[in-house]
């Protein structure tokens, strides 16, 4: 867990620094910083490392309706299929 704890927060802090830096800047240029920090960052790869190590503790056999826990916790997410539609949904409180 403490190395899913320093991904979280290299994504985490370098999101911030980069929110940061660029807070009086040409916002077109944060935004493609953001996009570059993404992609040569492996920020996917990451998130999914992260996922995987955290799905370890749970249930994965499909039950009745065809889904494990995971599955089914994540059914209800509403996820990004076009451009300008944004969630501000959060699991966490």
């Amino acid at each position: 867990m403490l190395l899913v704890l320093q991904e979280v927060e290299y994504i985490l802090i370098s999101l911030h620094k980069m929110g940061s830096y660029y807070c009086d800047k040409d916002r077109r240029c944060y935004e493609e910083e953001t996009t570059n920090f993404i992609d040569n960052s492996l920020i996917c790869d990451r998130l999914a490392k992260i996922r995987k190590c955290l799905c370890k503790g749970f249930d994965l056999r499909v039950g009745e309706d065809e889904m494990d826990d995971v599955e089914r916790a994540c059914s209800g997410i509403s996820y990004w299929t076009k451009p300008g539609q944004y969630s501000e949904e959060q699991w966490i409180k």
